[in-house]
C-alpha cells in the first residue's frame, strides 16, 4: 500500500501546478531576474525558491510551523521581516528596470549577479515569505490522510511533489525567454 492513493497524488500536483502558474512575488521576480540577466539568472533564483520550499515543508512536517500560528510575536516578526525584505525586492527591481532596458552592443543581457547570490535571494524571498509558512501550513495537511500511514513522509512526499511543480512552472518562464 502507497502512502497516498493516485487520485489524491493527481489532485494535489495538478493545484500545486495550478497555484505556481499564479502571479505571485516569486514567478515575477524569476521572469524579472530572466529579463534582466537571462534565463540562467532565473533558474537560479527558481531553485533558490525551491530550497524555501524545502525549508517550509520540513518545517510544517516537523510541527515547527505550528510555533508561528500559536505565537502571534513571532509571526508577527517574520511578517515584518518579509515586508521589508520584499521591500528592498521592489526597490531592486526599480533600480534594475534600467538596466535591463539597456542591452550591450552585443544584444547580450547585462551580467547577472553571482549565481550564489541569486540562489540565496531566491531562498530568503521563499522562506521570509509568512504567506509561504501559512500556505504550507494550511495546505500540506489537507493532503494527508492519517489512515494511509506515517503523516510526517506524507507531508514531505507532498512537499516534494510541490517543490517538483514549482521547479518545472518557474524554469519554463526562466527558460521560456531564451
Amino acid at each position: 500500500m502507497g502512502l497516498l492513493p493516485p487520485e489524491t497524488l493527481l489532485v494535489f500536483c495538478t493545484t500545486a501546478v495550478l497555484l505556481a502558474l499564479t502571479p505571485v512575488p516569486d514567478n515575477s521576480f524569476v521572469l524579472l531576474q530572466s529579463l534582466s540577466f537571462g534565463p540562467r539568472a532565473g533558474w537560479l533564483v527558481t531553485l533558490g525558491l525551491c530550497t524555501g520550499v524545502l525549508v517550509h515543508t520540513t518545517a510544517v512536517a516537523l510541527g515547527v510551523a505550528a510555533v508561528f500560528q500559536a505565537s502571534a510575536t513571532a509571526f508577527h516578526a517574520l511578517k515584518i521581516i518579509g515586508a521589508g525584505y520584499l521591500l528592498y525586492l521592489a526597490w531592486q527591481a526599480w533600480r534594475a528596470a534600467s538596466a535591463a532596458a539597456t542591452l550591450h552592443a552585443d544584444g547580450e543581457a547585462p551580467a547577472a549577479p553571482p549565481a550564489s547570490w541569486l540562489y540565496r535571494r531566491g531562498m530568503f524571498m521563499s522562506i521570509s515569505n509568512p504567506k509561504v509558512a501559512v500556505f504550507f501550513l494550511a495546505f500540506l495537511p489537507q493532503f494527508a490522510v492519517p489512515e494511509r500511514g506515517h503523516l510526517t513522509a506524507q507531508i514531505f512526499l507532498l512537499g516534494g511533489l510541490f517543490m517538483v511543480s514549482a521547479l518545472v512552472v518557474f524554469s519554463s518562464i526562466a527558460w521560456g525567454l531564451a
